[in-house]
Order: C-alpha cells, then sequence, then structure tokens
C-alpha cells in the first residue's frame, strides 16, 4: 500500500500558493484494508475515505470507464491492481495530474510542471470529453489563473466546442451549473470563465440571456465600447473590483440580459430594458436554482440599475422607493450590494473604470439620513392617537421622505 498527494495541493505548492486541502490517492489497497486501518468511508460512488484524525480525503486508485451520457455515466474498478499513472491519467487537466510522494518527489507522467511553466490548461487525455462538468472546470480554472497569464491550450478549445456540438453538455444538471459558476464568480478573475465558455461556444447552453448580448449595439454616447456582451465583460470585472462576494458579481454579470430582447429595430436604444430583464433574471435564477439572497439581489439591480444611475436627479420618494424595494432598513448590506453592483455597471464602460460614483455616494447619505429619524417616537405617538399597522407605516414612511426631502436641499449634485 502506497499513498501520495494528488491534485491541487500539489498543483498548488509548485505555484507557490497555500495549500488549503489536501487529497490523497491510495495505490495497492482494498476497501478492507482501509477500513482495518480506521478510516471511515465517504464516498457515495466509488471508495473515498475519511483519516480517522486528520480527515483528510484518502480514494482508492481508480479506472473509469464511459457507459452512458453525462457525468454519472461512469463504471469504476477500485482494485489493487489499479496502479498510480492510470489514476492520474482520469484526471481532467495536465496540472491536477501529479503526485507527491512521502519525500518528496514529484511524479508528473503528464507534463503537468511543463504546462505550469507554460501557463497552460491543457486536458490530459481524450478521455476529458466524457466528464461536461470539466468544461465548467476548465473555465473555472481559467478565472482563478488568468491573472498569472494562463491560458485554456487550443486543443483543449477546441474539444471542449465539440463536446457542445455533440450535445454532452446537455447532460449538466442545474445544482453543478449552480455550484461550477458561483465558485467560478469567487475567483481573481471572474470574466475568465464567461470568456471561456464563450470560446467554446458553451455560455450559450450554459448562460444563454448572456451570450445573447453579444453583438448587441449600445447608444454610443453612453457606453464607447458600444457591444452589450462586451460591456458586461467589463461590469463583471469592474465588480471583481469592488467586491470579493459572489452575490455582487453575479447581479452585476446578469444585470442587462433584457438588452437581449430588444428589437432589432430599436437598435442602439433599450427603452424599458430594466422592466423586460427583472423578469427574465427572476427565469435564469430559477433555472439554475440559485439561492434566495442571490435571486432577490440580482432581480434588483436588473429592475433598479438605472434609476440609482440617476439618482442625483431623483425626487425623495424615488429613492426612498430604490430603500424600500431593496428592503434596506431591515437589510442593510442588500442595499449596499446594490449600489456596488450599480457602481460596477457604472465604470464598466472604457473611460469610466475610475470616476466617482456619486450617486453612490448620495444614496449612502440619504439612507444614513433616513435611518436616523426615532422610529421609536413615531410609533408612540401614533398609538397615542390610536393609530396602529397601516398608520404607522405610512408615519415612518413620510418622516423618512422628509429627511430625504431635506436632505436633496442642500446635498451636492
Amino acid at each position: 500500500m502506497k499513498m501520495y498527494l494528488v491534485g491541487g495541493a500539489v498543483r498548488d505548492e509548485l505555484l507557490g500558493f497555500p495549500v488549503n486541502e489536501r487529497d490523497w490517492v491510495v495505490v495497492g489497497a482494498t476497501m478492507e484494508q482501509m477500513l482495518a486501518r480506521d478510516y471511515i468511508p465517504v464516498g457515495k460512488f466509488f471508495p473515498v475515505f475519511l483519516h480517522p484524525e486528520t480527515k483528510e480525503e484518502y480514494a482508492l486508485a481508480r479506472l473509469e470507464r464511459k457507459v452512458s451520457g453525462g457525468y454519472h455515466g461512469f463504471t469504476f474498478d477500485t482494485s489493487s491492481s489499479v496502479t498510480l499513472e492510470q489514476d492520474l491519467m482520469r484526471r481532467d487537466l495536465t496540472i491536477n495530474a501529479m503526485a507527491k510522494t512521502a519525500n518528496g518527489k514529484i511524479i508528473d507522467p503528464y507534463g503537468g510542471q511543463a504546462d505550469l511553466e507554460k501557463k497552460l490548461l491543457r486536458h490530459v487525455s481524450p478521455a476529458f470529453a466524457e466528464d461536461p462538468v470539466r468544461v465548467l472546470r476548465v473555465a473555472r480554472f481559467a478565472a482563478r489563473y488568468a491573472s498569472l497569464g494562463f491560458k485554456v491550450a487550443p486543443e483543449t478549445l477546441a474539444l471542449m466546442q465539440e463536446m457542445g456540438n455533440q450535445g454532452e453538455l446537455d447532460f449538466l444538471v442545474p445544482e453543478r451549473v449552480t455550484k461550477e459558476m458561483l465558485r467560478a464568480l469567487g475567483e481573481a478573475t471572474p470574466v475568465a470563465f464567461i470568456q471561456v465558455l464563450r470560446q467554446c461556444n458553451a455560455l450559450r447552453k450554459i448562460l444563454p440571456e448572456v451570450d445573447a448580448l453579444y453583438g448587441v449595439p449600445q447608444n454610443i454616447e453612453h457606453h464607447p465600447e458600444k457591444d452589450a456582451g462586451i460591456h458586461t465583460e467589463m461590469v463583471l470585472h469592474q465588480a471583481s473590483r469592488l467586491s470579493p462576494e459572489s452575490i455582487v458579481r453575479f447581479a452585476a454579470l446578469v444585470h442587462d440580459v433584457g438588452k437581449g430582447l430588444t428589437p432589432q429595430a430599436l437598435w442602439p436604444r433599450h427603452v424599458d430594458h430594466e422592466i423586460f430583464g427583472e423578469p427574465l433574471v427572476q427565469a435564469l435564477c430559477q433555472r439554475l436554482r440559485l439561492p434566495s439572497d442571490f435571486q432577490a439581489l440580482a432581480r434588483l439591480v436588473a429592475r433598479y440599475h438605472l434609476l440609482c444611475h440617476k439618482a442625483q436627479e431623483c425626487s425623495a420618494a424615488d429613492i426612498l422607493t430604490i430603500f424600500e424595494h431593496c428592503d434596506a432598513f431591515r437589510k442593510p448590506q442588500r442595499f449596499a450590494q446594490f449600489v456596488l453592483a450599480c457602481e460596477a455597471d457604472f465604470r464598466g464602460r472604457p473611460g469610466y473604470e475610475t470616476k466617482e460614483y456619486r450617486q453612490g455616494t448620495l444614496l449612502y447619505l440619504a439612507f444614513a439620513t433616513a435611518q436616523h429619524i426615532n422610529t421609536k417616537e413615531i410609533v408612540a405617538s401614533c398609538q397615542a392617537k390610536g393609530e396602529q399597522g397601516e398608520a404607522i407605516k405610512n408615519a415612518i414612511h413620510e418622516a423618512r421622505l422628509e429627511a430625504i426631502n431635506q436632505l436633496l436641499k442642500i446635498a451636492p449634485k
């Protein structure tokens, strides 16, 4: 029985990244031998164990054979005769197909170290095409390592395109798409995830609402980048600079999908795209089964980003409408996330990348002003007059409205 450190831990150590999780492969062992050593079985489809003390994952070396469509369509051989090289061959990328012995020797049968030096994301073998999730994983690794100069190898990109053309991506389930997408949105360069998916023609399958934006012209007066798809990429990039939160980045990514519905005869104007975009975002979120907070924020940004941009021209009632739709007084974090996503939209244009978003500053000031009213006093006053429920709600609304009104009289435009 031999045990090797494998996968991401070896890759990240060679890149000089901190290793947060270590996975091991066990060669020459049986399930019975692992159980005899008190390893804890956790694998659902093949033998994976937790170390009794460190709780790190140990998997028996295995071979995989494709027998049907999708990423569950495999049979496995985990016999003690499976070699380390055979186990590493089933992995997705060469940079993930390396192992390390107990004495520190790197075992690299498929050129992972060379590809790290070349900054290439390259598939190990043609078996890559047997698992559609690997398309998403490659795009996610591109998002993680794009800042280091990594690119997808041309032959790997071609294979990913072929997988899409053959319908392999049809087997992806929403939960797995969402898991990989949200992880990618949390990486250093999330826009690379979108770009790689588009390069291999997978974006139209994964996020057709975003893919539909490419080639759609916008008013060049407000959008020097012209193309709505390029604008979306720029907005996502700005969101990744403004916030580390995937929820903000996702809202930024889908904020303009309504432009994909504009009839060509109306181009480059997109009247009411925010109104048409909200139900499209809702349907997209429900299809991907996103968490409710992601859905809520994405819908808010899609529907109200233009109102946010016009904050300096807005009435107190319009500004209070933003707060109330964000449920800002109960959920101030959501309001802050909303403004960040809108700021990313503002900055996602050539020449605007470093401009001050004064609309956001005004909204934060107005929100602080509205928060400052004494709701307890208002409630007590209403109750003293025998008023309850809706009357109290209206009184608080009017007090907030008046506070914002007074601010707007003195706030710089």
